[in-house]
């Protein structure tokens, strides 16, 4: 019977590593790929139901594979509570969606005013996620150099999305994350409006506005709905949040599928 429970146990450890694994790589290629989707629909200012769709499509593909993990994760993880149920499912997953569409259109229109200024800004906010990383203090694979490649990917994705790096309580960091992303996301709409760019499609400039604060605005609404009310754990505040890596007190996990 133990023998078929560590079967089961190891069966389950692995699919959590492979959703990780899909994880890294859906930010790694979608999120550069969703960046020219809307670069390119915005700079011609015309587009067909296709180009709207496959938008839509990479957003959902990016949001859902964080959904993923997370319920893969928790799996994995005997003293969690499993993410069940339709509804906290779909709004965190519309948390991830519509804070993701909000930043990517923002991103989009800081490389219109200035492609060296956007580029400054990621690199920059990349920088500081794997400051984040280190700070930290991860230890989540076998060797130094896989470690510091696990916090690159993680200072990526932190770019993009909030990503609960360590086992810990992320209220306060999570609260300063998005403070953040609005002050930015508010000063490159104030840029915009104040330099408007002529390559773009005047047309566009109330829609995009108009998306890009609806989106942030409903993002954080989810958010707060999903942790205030949803959160599997909501009833455990003394305990700490779920590790977005792989938990370091299981053997360190990822050191396998990351060596490998």
């Amino acid at each position: 019977m133990e023998e078929q429970i560590d079967q089961h146990k190891e069966v389950i450890d692995r699919m959590t590593d492979l959703s990780m694994l899909r994880l890294f790589e859906t930010y790694l290629e979608g999120c550069p790929q969703l960046v020219l989707q809307l670069y390119t629909l915005l700079e011609h200012g015309q587009a067909n139901f296709t180009q709207y769709a496959a938008i839509m499509v990479s957003c959902c593909a990016i949001s859902w594979s964080t959904v993923d993990y997370q319920v893969a994760l928790r799996k994995s993880l005997p003293d969690k509570n499993l993410l069940n149920g339709f509804c906290p499912k779909l709004t965190y997953l519309f948390y991830k969606l519509f804070t993701l569409l909000s930043w990517m259109l923002s991103v989009v229109l800081l490389l219109f005013i200035n492609v060296k200024i956007a580029l400054f800004l990621l690199l920059f906010l990349w920088f500081l996620g794997i400051l984040w990383a280190f700070k930290k203090q991860t230890q989540f694979c076998a060797s130094i150099s896989m470690e510091f490649l696990y916090r690159v990917v993680v200072g990526f994705i932190l770019t993009f999305t909030f990503f609960n790096i360590k086992g810990q309580n992320t209220k306060y960091p999570m609260f300063c994350y998005y403070i953040g992303r609005v002050l930015v996301t508010v000063g490159i709409l104030i840029v915009f409006w104040v330099c408007p760019v002529s390559i773009f499609n005047s047309d566009y400039f109330i829609p995009i506005s108009i998306t890009i604060a609806l989106s942030l605005v409903l993002g954080i609404i989810f958010l707060i709905v999903y942790y205030g009310t949803l959160h599997p754990n909501r009833n455990e505040e003394t305990k700490p949040d779920e590790t977005d890596g792989i938990a370091a007190e299981r053997d360190c996990r990822v050191k396998y599928f990351l060596m490998e």
